[in-house]
């Protein structure tokens, strides 16, 4: 493995947009915080300031959900014509397509991930996202309802029902995948079904929802339909999770935090909720797979992004008779991977994405090494300026390990034997988590057998990390409620009304 010497002054097609000042979007204007103050965002690579934005606080967010909540009440986008609305969704997907490259290198510096990860996943995943759901715009619809006369003997009734959108929607979102996650995964479909948006993005990752905000107003968005307000979880989230004038929470993030949103949003007005929480999912290996398609798929579910993945395949089974074999190639797939600045073009995986999610992965390696794991490869940080860690793997693992149990959210995995069918599916439904899983095989009947008794909300078979627009996301058990993506993440932003017309 070899790190690339992270690059200090190339910024590329994202050097204009970096030069300008980043503010909150309120209202259709670029404004600053109310109370003055902004912060920095860093280069992972670097270590270095890469801009400069707007802090938004509480009273930034009433503001924008003021705003929210008028355009909702009183302005064009809910009593749009479908059509019309289907319309500006989709150039706004073109417009993410047509600035791919700026936006690439602006997720590349901001987050750390590779540029070329950024150019073929984040940013025509999140394009597409809106495409699809431009056409589900047009597809909010009803049904007539045959009724009995149990109600009121002898009387007909034209019974009906009507979808329409909940309202005034607060978003929160990870820095993981800042622009994908944000508007791709939630705020695409809120926007179809007619809703308006308060977004609190990551403040460790807040410029390239910043420059997507730019052209949603390009694209004929109207005012105070999209609003973003940068801020910590702790000031700006809170208020948002609290408002009483919000209708729903869609969140992205960890478990524990999941579950204080939770909280708040019982003590407030019981406003609807989708999560998206952590994960920690297995990735099964038999014997009869073919193996190199195997060690390749599981190192990419592994290592992609720089593991920050939550639904990342870290728990790995692996078969007897073909475990020595898989161990010794996935340690050379790790050895293989190159680590340097996302700008540079033979980086494989970036930096993590700031100081306090190295200091956790690598408190989660020592606690592998302290309790009795063996390192197979990596284990270390691998550079002493930028956050990067080495690939890792860890081999003779105790299931209660914190290692195997608890999401690390970096290129961290264990690695374990089984022999039986029925003991690896026990152990990898074993987990508080249930986001995802992966199987690798050539037996059919074994593919959907496993596939039915694992509880995860999506199994990938002899793949992984594979996504669709028109699939559903979201997990089982504590990972969360709801799906992102498909047709559900579109109803998720749906109210659906029943209706009596009396005819007799």
């Amino acid at each position: 493995m070899n790190v690339v010497t992270p690059l200090k002054s190339s910024l590329g097609p994202a050097e204009s947009f970096l030069n300008r000042t980043h503010r909150l979007l309120i209202d259709g204007e670029w404004v600053d915080a109310k109370s003055g103050q902004t912060f920095e965002t860093l280069n992972p690579a670097t270590e270095e300031a890469l801009a400069s934005v707007a802090l938004g606080n509480a009273t930034d967010v009433d503001a924008a959900v003021a705003a929210a909540r008028k355009a909702f009440d009183e302005g064009p986008w809910p009593s749009m014509l479908p059509a019309e609305r289907q319309r500006i969704l989709q150039k706004l997907g073109d417009l993410i397509e047509e600035n791919g490259e700026e936006l690439a290198w602006i997720e590349s510096l901001d987050n750390g991930k590779p540029v070329k990860v950024a150019r073929v996943a984040d940013i025509p995943l999140t394009a597409d996202l809106f495409h699809y759901m431009a056409a589900h715009a047009r597809t909010r619809e009803g049904h007539v309802v045959p009724t009995s006369d149990f109600a009121i003997p002898g009387a007909e009734f034209h019974a009906y029902t009507v979808e329409e959108p909940v309202g005034v929607v607060g978003l929160i979102t990870p820095w993981n995948y800042p622009l994908l996650i944000a508007a791709g995964w939630q705020m695409a479909g809120a926007l179809a079904a007619g809703n308006t948006v308060v977004l609190k993005p990551s403040e460790v990752t807040p410029l390239s929802i910043t420059r997507f905000g730019e052209l949603a107003l390009e694209a004929g968005v109207p005012p105070g339909v999209i609003n973003i307000v940068h801020g910590y979880g702790t000031d700006a989230g809170a208020r948002l999770v609290e408002h009483p004038q919000v209708d729903k929470i869609g969140f992205t993030g960890s478990t524990r935090t999941g579950r204080g949103l939770l909280k708040s949003v019982a003590d407030s007005n019981l406003k609807k909720v989708t999560l998206e929480l952590g994960g920690k999912s297995p990735d099964i290996i038999f014997a009869d797979a073919d193996l190199d398609d195997a060690i390749a798929g599981v190192a990419m579910g592994v290592f992609f992004n720089q593991g920050e993945c939550c639904c990342a395949g870290t728990r790995i089974y692996v078969e007897d008779k073909v475990y020595d074999k898989f161990v010794a190639g996935m340690v050379e797939e790790a050895k293989k991977i190159r680590l340097g600045s996302g700008q540079e073009p033979s980086t494989d995986m970036g930096p993590l994405v700031s100081q306090n999610q190295l200091n956790t992965v690598m408190g989660y390696i020592d606690a592998g090494k302290s309790d009795g794991a063996t390192v197979a490869v990596g284990g270390a940080r691998a550079s002493d300026k930028g956050y990067f860690v080495q690939p890792t793997l860890f081999t003779d693992v105790d299931p209660d390990m914190s290692i195997v149990r608890e999401e690390i959210f970096g290129p961290v995995a264990s690695i374990e034997r089984f022999s039986e069918i029925d003991d690896v599916v026990r152990r990898a439904n074993d987990s508080d988590y249930g986001l995802g899983a992966g199987i690798w095989t050539t037996d059919v009947r074994k593919t959907h057998h496993v596939a039915k008794a694992v509880r995860a909300g999506t199994v990938f078979v002899n793949c992984y990390n594979v996504f669709d627009a028109a699939m559903p996301f979201g997990g089982y058990k504590q990972s969360g409620w709801g799906r992102n993506r498909g047709r559900q993440a579109f109803e998720a932003f749906t109210e659906t009304k029943a209706v009596y017309v009396k005819l007799n």
